[in-house]
């Protein structure tokens, strides 16, 4: 996802967050940036666009991270593709508005659209509760698997917004 950075470095500064305070996610299965005060879970993958991927057998579910939700701010609505409709590896499926900027949601990974979380059409702001868990936004059938190994793991990504951040 394509996001645009608007909030200055002041305002990321003041809006602490950590795994311990975001209700839906363990301790153990987050940890937290050092910098931006995002959480990044294992077991899944991240695209530098700040999507991430977590691949289930024969689908993988698609969001934005929580790094991302944080830097948008509240969100309050949400574009997604239609059942059926093919995505591609670092194209646009969708749009994030928040108070602060639209920004564009890339695909990490190429597939089918085969089911599209339409609670977020009444309730947007669960990205922003929920990056991970409630708030994920479709899912797909991926037609080429070794796209996941070009995405990052999370401690890459971890570093790779730690850099973004300075």
């Amino acid at each position: 996802m394509a996001l645009r950075i608007w909030a200055s470095s002041t305002a990321n500064a003041l809006r602490l967050s950590t795994a311990s305070s975001k209700p839906n996610l363990s301790p153990a299965a987050a940890f937290s940036l050092s910098r931006c005060f995002s959480s990044v879970l294992e077991g899944l993958k991240y695209a530098k666009s700040h999507e991430w991927v977590k691949s289930e057998g024969s689908v993988a579910t698609i969001g934005i991270t929580d790094h991302a939700q944080d830097h948008l701010g509240e969100v309050v609505f949400v574009e997604l593709p239609d059942v059926g409709t093919a995505v591609k590896q670092g194209s646009s499926f969708g749009a994030v508005e928040s108070v602060k900027a639209t920004s564009d949601v890339n695909s990490p990974i190429s597939g089918e659209v085969v089911e599209v979380n339409t609670k977020l059409t009444e309730g947007p702001g669960v990205i922003n509760s929920s990056p991970y868990e409630d708030g994920w936004m479709i899912k797909v059938k991926p037609c080429n698997e070794s796209e996941l190994g070009c995405l990052m793991n999370p401690k890459e990504y971890t570093k790779f917004c730690e850099e973004e951040d300075h």
